[in-house]
């Protein structure tokens, strides 16, 4: 069995967003009313004989929800008017949001993950985290068989452009689908190679693959089948070999969300190790 081994290397230093807003949610209703959900009761009003029945409606707001990390930083904008209104010593989240390690004695490699992601059994991979907000953002470690494979090095796959065509093309393979009227564009955006402190030769691989889908797949007429894109994925590869064995590292993420989680995925491939299992 792989052993968890939870390292933090780094701790908010500052109360969350989510918190903090609670406490200033008084300052704005216009604000409040978009934070705070609206609950209405009536209440009925003493009144003489034959007139009619007057009612007072008042609202009350509930608790603040939490926050998602992702959307904290357009909160933080829409609250920056409260500098006019002296507040100027609230503290927000930071926007990095640390790393943990991963450490599996086992199978022999360790990578850091952003220590708010969690892990996914059963998966089919051999481990899998992903972000709780944005599910299409995620790691898996995959591993070639010990048994029918005997890298000796990860150069085993040719130059770094080559090993980028295989990845790409497994990729490919794995998301192909039977539908109808599904087509899928695929690029390879930059490939290198990396020797780390502990003197193995790494491949980093980033490709880009969107998938579109026709909106009427079984329209006759070829006018009335109009593609749509349904998602737009940017996918890393880490590719380092030990034990005689291939490891990949891979992350995926939204293109629309991938500069904004740049630094953290970037932080996760420079972490990737492979380590020698004792016999």
């Amino acid at each position: 069995m792989a052993r968890l081994v939870v390292v933090d290397h780094q701790q908010n230093k500052h109360p969350t967003f989510s918190s903090s807003i609670s406490h200033l949610s008084f300052l704005s209703h216009s604000n409040a009313s978009r934070i705070h959900s609206q609950v209405q009761y009536k209440k009925k009003v003493w009144k003489p004989k034959g007139e009619l029945d007057v009612t007072v409606s008042r609202q009350h707001p509930t608790k603040a929800f939490a926050v998602p990390r992702r959307n904290a930083l357009a909160l933080i904008l829409s609250g920056y008017f409260f500098s006019e209104v002296g507040f100027h010593n609230i503290a927000f989240a930071e926007q990095s949001i640390g790393l943990r390690e991963y450490i599996d004695t086992f199978d022999g490699y360790s990578f850091k993950y952003p220590q708010n992601w969690i892990q996914v059994r059963g998966a089919g991979a051999d481990i899998f985290f992903r972000d709780p907000y944005v599910l299409d953002e995620n790691l898996s470690v995959e591993l070639s068989s010990p048994s029918s494979s005997r890298y000796k090095s990860v150069e085993d796959l040719g130059p770094p452009k080559e090993a980028a065509k295989k990845v790409l093309k497994q990729y490919l393979t794995e998301f192909m689908s039977t539908r109808l009227g599904v087509r899928r564009e695929s690029n390879i955006l930059s490939t290198s190679s990396k020797t780390a402190e502990d003197g193995r030769l790494y491949y980093h691989v980033e490709v880009n693959i969107k998938s579109y889908a026709n909106n009427n797949e079984l329209a006759v007429m070829p006018q009335d089948r109009i593609p749509r894109l349904e998602w737009n994925r940017r996918y890393l590869s880490v590719l380092g070999v030990e034990n005689n064995r291939l490891y990949e590292l891979r992350l995926q993420t939204p293109e629309n969300v991938f500069e904004e989680a740049e630094n953290d995925l970037r932080q996760v491939m420079d972490s990737f190790r492979v380590n020698k299992v004792a016999a």
